[in-house]
Parts: C-alpha cells; sequence; structure tokens
C-alpha cells in the first residue's frame, strides 16, 4: 500500500526524523567518547600511581555498563529511524508493516519511526512477553 501521507507531510516527517537522527548520533557519540576513550584511572579521577579500590573499579564498571546499555538502545532506535526514512523514499511511511493499513498521525507524531499501527505493537509486544 502507498502512503496515505501527503507531500507536504511526508517533507515534515523527514525533516523531524533528520533532526532525532542527528540527536542520537550525537548522543551516541558522547556516551561513547565518554565511556570508551577514558581508562579506568580517568573514569575513578585517580591521578596518583596506586591501585583502585575495588569498589570504586565495581561502580565505575557498572557505569561502563550502564553507558553501552544506553548506546546499544540509541543505536536500535537510530537504525529504526534510517529505516522510516528509507520508507518515505520508498513511499511506503506511515502504512503498518503487518496490517499494511495506514498509522495514526497520532503515533507518527509522537514516535515518527514507528514501523507498526498501535494494535500491531501492542500484539507484537504481548506475543514478545513470553
Amino acid at each position: 500500500m502507498k502512503t496515505p501521507l501527503g507531500k507536504k507531510e511526508l517533507t515534515e516527517y523527514k525533516e523531524k526524523l533528520l533532526k532525532v537522527r542527528d540527536e542520537l548520533r550525537d548522543q551516541i557519540k558522547e556516551i561513547s567518547d565518554d565511556t570508551l576513550m577514558k581508562s579506568q584511572k580517568d573514569m575513578s579521577g585517580d591521578i596518583s600511581g596506586y591501585s583502585l579500590h575495588i569498589a570504586d573499579m565495581a561502580s565505575d564498571n557498572y557505569e561502563r555498563d550502564f553507558n553501552l546499555g544506553i548506546v546499544s538502545g540509541e543505536r536500535k532506535v537510530l537504525m529504526e529511524v534510517e529505516e522510516a526514512l528509507k520508507r518515505i523514499e520508498d513511499k511506503v511511511y506511515g502504512v503498518c508493516a503487518t496490517c499494511e493499513k495506514p498509522i495514526a498521525k497520532i503515533r507518527l507524531n509522537a514516535v515518527p519511526h514507528a514501523q507498526y499501527c498501535k494494535k500491531c505493537q501492542e500484539k507484537l509486544e504481548k506475543d514478545n512477553q513470553i
């Protein structure tokens, strides 16, 4: 099914998606730089030559793992945004990937990278709760 949206609306959603994409890329870069480019000493603020306390190391490792989890989630959303931009180019943006019915504009405004209508999204989430 072709997109139910007009050219003007598609342009608006494309601009919104491009803005989200840029923001996600900036966030991923910032978190990655902060997390991956620092040594254990840098993260703890320890400038002495003495070894770090084990509790500090555990805390730093937790923070690093937490930040990497955030980056992983951000990358997933970034991929969804890229896919939505591709759907705009393919003239199928705003069409549910499952039932092929139009996705409500209120949903697209809230989640511009939505691939499914609310009903199909809820079914997917319910099916994956096992």
